[in-house]
């Protein structure tokens, strides 16, 4: 099949469909959509210690330098769960980590495979590379382009008629696909400012403008210091990231559910690192480690 053919985006999102994706856009690779704004972020050291993210900046300038002979970015999200993963105690943690499942980089890495090798089917000759919140992008922006959503004042970026609560996947391929004309959706905040009024530290500076070194979800994970205890009682009982800025959001209106899928945190607390890595070594809370979390989890139960 030629990668003229219009058929060849229509069987991308036939495809994508099929496995789950609840998003689809193709974008040319070019200087993603406020990159200038990033630029300045990192210059107003609001990265906190994520020094990788302020490493490779040309590379998220110009996404053909990370795959030689790129042609198409193809960014498709993925939905997680709407349950918040809590243990017997009331300890939760972050919907995205849903619960004790395998970490969201393996299950996204293995379909994402699954639309490339369909890609390699259709365009014989092809290469294609996928990337799932590690390889140097700004992936937001990306989508963004690809006509997938508009950025909320929480800096999440949220499909219209679904909401915030979906992860990202790119394809970087150098099969020259022709496809319609993305069309970026306009924000729709409006004068609305709830994320912000509601972020109990203080991370959503201005709209639109996120400070990691006061974000619970970064505080809690990617931060090396010791988290403060002054900060237990913000948690509101979550030792694992924060979902605040996005559950109060009108997008993503609708019940909270539950899901006891977690220990309770006086279990967590006794763990040694065997226990912990027979529990949590394929989830989500591997990334953070064991010490972390129970510093996380001593803070949450004050």
């Amino acid at each position: 099949m030629n990668s003229n053919s219009p058929s060849v985006e229509k069987l991308l999102r036939e495809e994508a469909r099929a496995l789950g994706f609840i998003a689809i856009g193709f974008s040319a690779p070019a200087t993603p959509p406020h990159f200038d704004q990033f630029v300045a972020w990192l210059s107003q050291g609001r990265f906190g210690d994520m020094a990788w993210v302020a490493r490779h900046v040309e590379l998220r300038k110009d996404p053909r330098r990370l795959m030689e002979g790129c042609k198409t970015i193809i960014s498709l999200a993925y939905p997680y769960s709407n349950s918040v993963p809590v243990g017997p105690d009331g300890l939760r943690a972050a919907r995205f980590t849903e619960g004790l499942r395998k970490d969201y980089h393996i299950r996204l890495r293995e379909l994402g495979k699954k639309l490339a090798g369909a890609i390699s089917e259709v365009l014989p000759g092809s290469r294609s590379r996928v990337c799932v919140d590690s390889a140097p992008l700004l992936e937001r922006s990306i989508a963004y382009s690809a006509g997938i959503g508009f950025f909320g004042k929480n800096t999440m970026l949220i499909i219209p008629g679904y909401g915030s609560y979906f992860f990202l996947v790119e394809i970087l391929t150098t099969a020259p696909i022709v496809f319609s004309p993305p069309q970026p959706i306009m924000g729709q905040c409006g004068q609305c400012k709830k994320c912000l009024d509601a972020c109990p530290t203080g991370a959503l500076v201005n709209p639109c403008v996120h400070d990691s070194r006061n974000c619970l979800s970064y505080l809690t994970i990617e931060s090396n210091r010791p988290l403060d205890p002054s900060l237990g009682s913000k948690m509101k009982r979550c030792f694992f990231g924060c979902d605040i800025c996005q559950s109060v959001c009108p997008f993503n209106e609708g019940e909270e559910d539950v899901d006891l899928a977690l220990p309770s945190g006086e279990e967590i607390l006794n763990m040694n690192e065997k226990q912990f890595k027979d529990m949590f070594g394929q989830t989500a809370f591997s990334r953070a480690g064991l010490e972390k979390i129970k510093d996380n989890v001593r803070a949450a139960l004050l």
